[in-house]
């Protein structure tokens, strides 16, 4: 019986560098990320990209705070092998040195920039130049920044209508300027408003959504929070592009965001899918350390084709699940069962286990 497929929401479609961002819901959800790397340390940053951009990264972020920063960005745009946004928080001169450096689009938030004129500029600048802009509102930006009388006015108003009353203020600004290479974000730590918020953005405005947990925490907790809030939205036809932030290695964030839209089937799979049995009271063998072993070496093979593999430690799933995976180990006591495509092919001893594996996963997968 074939699944229904989440039906995604139409949106305008946002060019950047290229890479196009929403539509007719047949362009795949854009994977973005963003370097941690001093910026003015250009080759560093670099590095950065491209080991992003080999992740899956379609998108790089790059934070520009200082002059410096903005000063590497043209070599860094130029030798990019993906679209360069550049983050942009409360200096307008940072924008507009970051249009003229190249940069694909940038990350700006007109309630940090007090002088309208300021803003106006930055829109004619990134106008004239065919550059994205992503405005957007989060927690800390709608509560952090009001006075005592609008204390008292809001605050008995949910946080998600103080948030969309926010967005629109900014689109005013936009819409007026003629404007419409807009991308929209609206974030939360918790999951539960980040949803609430996407869902009344999303039915208000057509443009596209970028989806992201703000201080979403280690890749413990971040993970947790980005699957329960950004997979609810998708699952929903809702985001366009996806960050999942963690605090720590951003090639982490990529990974952890392919998998999100391969589960949701709004990505193919790349490379091999491990499943593994929850390692209960019936296991014979410690799994655990083969497990580990094996995840760490599946994810340095570069595969032709996706390969699933199953590591299961008892009779009560293993067979099963041996006989729907590519490659799979069914273990027992002092002794596992190899399969390959639902086949029994031999029986071998548990320190053999992770090289077996990995010798029938580089055949199937050349």
């Amino acid at each position: 019986m074939k699944l229904p497929e989440i039906k995604r929401r139409v949106t305008r479609p946002v060019n950047v560098g290229g890479v196009v961002i929403g539509g007719d819901g047949t362009n795949p959800v854009v994977i973005q990320s963003m370097t941690n790397t001093p910026t003015a340390d250009a080759q560093a940053t670099l590095a950065q990209v491209r080991q992003l951009a080999r992740a899956g990264a379609r998108l790089v972020r790059l934070a520009v705070p200082s002059q410096a920063d903005t000063a590497s960005l043209g070599e860094i745009v130029a030798c990019s092998p993906v679209p360069i946004v550049a983050d942009v928080h409360f200096h307008f001169e940072r924008a507009m040195e970051s249009i003229a450096a190249g940069a694909a689009k940038i990350r700006l938030n007109p309630g940090n920039i007090a002088d309208r004129d300021q803003v106006l500029r930055v829109i004619d600048a990134a106008n004239a130049a065919g550059v994205a802009i992503r405005i957007g509102v989060n927690e800390g930006s709608v509560l952090g920044r009001r006075d005592k009388q609008q204390l008292a006015r809001d605050r008995d108003r949910p946080l998600v209508e103080l948030m969309v009353e926010k967005l629109a203020e900014y689109l005013e600004i936009f819409d007026r300027a003629g404007f419409e290479r807009l991308v929209l974000s609206a974030k939360s730590h918790d999951a539960f408003t980040n949803i609430a918020a996407n869902r009344a953005i999303a039915k208000r405005w057509d443009y596209p959504l970028h989806l992201g947990v703000t201080h979403a925490g280690t890749v413990r907790t971040g993970a947790i929070r980005s699957a329960a809030s950004i997979g609810t939205l998708l699952s929903e036809g809702i985001g366009e592009t996806v960050r999942i932030s963690y605090a720590g290695d951003p090639v982490a964030e990529v990974r952890d965001a392919k998998e999100l839209l391969a589960s949701l089937r709004l990505a193919p799979r790349q490379g091999a899918e491990l499943i593994a049995c929850p390692t209960c009271g019936r296991l014979q063998t410690k799994l655990q350390p083969i497990l580990e072993e094996i995840e760490r070496a599946l994810a340095e093979i570069e595969l032709a084709k996706p390969i699933t593999v199953a590591v299961m430690g008892c009779v009560v799933n293993g067979p099963g699940e041996a006989a729907g995976a590519d490659v799979a180990i069914c273990a027992g006591k002092n002794k596992a069962l190899l399969y390959v495509q639902g086949k029994k092919i031999r029986t071998i001893p548990p320190e053999e286990i992770t090289q077996a594996v990995l010798t029938e996963v580089r055949k199937l997968g050349k």
